[in-house]
């Protein structure tokens, strides 16, 4: 970003504090606008991830005394229109043509041949810390990590934590980061001065990149680790401890915050986001939030009516109170025994009755059958079905 760019923006219309707003007024607006315009909660929304780092870029300004104080030194310069930028546009307040009146830039900072210090130099220097040496070098944010789990039923109703075995990169095990061998250190990179990247004037105006010295680490290691070869980062192998929700579905996505590969610098860990499979139980299938349960009763149990003892998940077991005249496929529903929510509430457990029909018959019970349809007379369950196929009513 060019020194002009800096000097015009608006730190304070950024975060929507006036100019004389207390440090504490500063710090709460930041912390207003960056969570709601956080990448996790505006996810694929260039504009908002945009907005977060032009937010995070006048905190970074507003928050430190000094930077603050330079800041608003230039901003009244500039904004008094005794100068302008080239190609700006407007009435120079030194040209009596009523033109804009061109400054070459690297006069402007004090960096012409014959400049000397205490000039805009030194207040844009401090402002974009064109010495290095006030600038710290980012801290990066760590990557986020994919695995995989698989649960039984009963674990994805209840909940669980599990140890996750992760490999990634890392730090590095043998230089503990450090990218020296054992024994030795790395020394500040004489290029940045530790700052991890360099100016680069083009046109009048400076920009700032990696430096090409270090690539940007900020450190130059003499004698590099055997392991990741100077750079501080290797393959790793680390264990963490995963929680698994209630009520988790198959094929859920979870997300684990902080969990992922650790940062650099000081940088936040990235995010553990974990697949979850579930398999099947011999019972027990899942609706939503109800588990669902197919109940084989007999056919004199479901035409006089009974009461049948019905399982639950995790061994126990409830009485279900079958009416006289059930008929199959009729579902009951069992309440409070299904899936855990997220607020703690259950669902519900839904019984589906089939009526059983025996295979095979001893005499009595044929005699029985033989009885009881003698004395159902004429009754015929399909009535006029036959008719009602063929169009009549």
């Amino acid at each position: 970003m060019s020194t002009k760019d800096w000097i015009e923006k608006d730190y304070y219309k950024v975060l929507g504090v006036s100019k004389d707003a207390s440090a504490d007024q500063i710090k709460k607006s930041y912390r207003t606008l960056a969570k709601q315009f956080h990448p996790d909660a505006n996810a694929n929304n260039a504009a908002a991830e945009a907005k977060f780092k032009e937010v995070g870029e006048a905190y970074e300004v507003l928050s430190d005394d000094k930077k603050r104080k330079e800041y608003d030194e230039a901003r009244s310069l500039f904004g008094s229109g005794g100068f302008r930028f080239p190609g700006s546009g407007g009435g120079g307040g030194g040209s009596r043509g009523g033109g804009a009146q061109s400054f070459n830039m690297d006069d402007l900072l004090g960096r012409g041949a014959g400049a000397q210090g205490g000039g805009m130099g030194d207040v844009f220097g401090g402002l974009f810390n064109r010495g290095g040496r006030q600038q710290q070098r980012a801290a990066r944010r760590g990557a986020d990590a994919e695995s995989e789990v698989t649960l039984s039923f009963s674990e994805a109703l209840d909940g669980v934590t599990l140890p996750l075995r992760l490999s990634g990169e890392g730090p590095c095990d043998a230089c503990r980061g450090t990218g020296a061998k054992a024994g030795t250190m790395p020394r500040m990179c004489p290029t940045c001065q530790g700052t991890g990247s360099e100016s680069r004037n083009a046109g009048g105006f400076a920009f700032a990149e990696p430096c090409r010295e270090c690539r940007g680490r900020g450190l130059v290691v003499d004698d590099p680790c055997a392991v990741c070869h100077g750079n501080g980062r290797a393959r790793s192998s680390r264990t963490v401890q995963a929680r698994i929700p209630a009520g988790v579905k198959d094929l859920s996505r979870i997300r684990l915050k902080g969990k992922g590969t650790p940062g650099e610098n000081g940088g936040p860990a990235g995010d553990l986001f974990i697949t979850v499979h579930v398999t099947t139980h011999a019972l027990f299938g899942r609706a939503g939030d109800n588990l669902t349960l197919a109940l084989p009763v007999t056919f004199e149990e479901a035409a006089l009516g009974s009461e049948v003892k019905v399982p639950t998940v995790g061994g126990g077991s409830v009485t279900l109170k079958v009416p006289p005249g059930t008929q199959n496929g009729r579902t009951f529903r069992v309440k409070g025994k299904g899936v855990t929510r997220k607020d703690g509430t259950r669902g519900d457990q839904l019984v589906t009755v089939e009526v059983a029909v025996p295979q095979k018959l001893s005499s009595e019970a044929r005699e029985a059958l033989e009885a009881y349809r003698a004395a159902m007379g004429s009754q015929d369950p399909r009535g006029d079905l036959m008719a009602r196929a063929g169009g009549k009513s």
